[in-house]
């Protein structure tokens, strides 16, 4: 009687460890899908941020379109019209503008393919 305890005892625990499978191969799926792609964006957002200089045209998170005029460790002076300088936070700075004052997408990283 006490292998018969014993063995359903196993099965038990076994049974318990396969009920949380699924919530595992969730968490997966969100890392992969989720959690990976924002880790990857918020260091590309970084990565830009710390290569701005004077004359880069940008846009801030609040819509303000304008040309770098001054920078610091954590403001930066943004012309926005001409002679009309504001001071904003590094922060705040949402993307680079293109030429034709349009806010250009984030560089992505092209993958490779292959051994080359």
């Amino acid at each position: 009687m006490v292998g018969t305890a014993h063995a359903a005892g196993a099965a038990g625990a076994a049974g318990g460890f396969a009920s949380f499978i699924p919530l595992i191969l969730i968490f997966v799926v969100f890392y992969f899908l989720l959690i990976r792609p924002q880790q990857k964006q918020a260091k590309q957002h970084q990565t830009f941020l710390s290569e701005l200089k004077k004359g880069n045209k940008i846009v801030t998170k609040g819509g303000i379109h304008g040309v770098i005029t001054g920078l610091t460790d954590s403001v930066i002076s943004l012309e926005i019209a001409k002679d009309i300088v504001v001071k904003i936070s590094r922060d705040g700075v949402a993307g680079a503008l293109s030429k034709d004052g349009v806010a250009a997408p984030v560089k992505k990283e092209k993958k490779r393919i292959g051994g080359g």
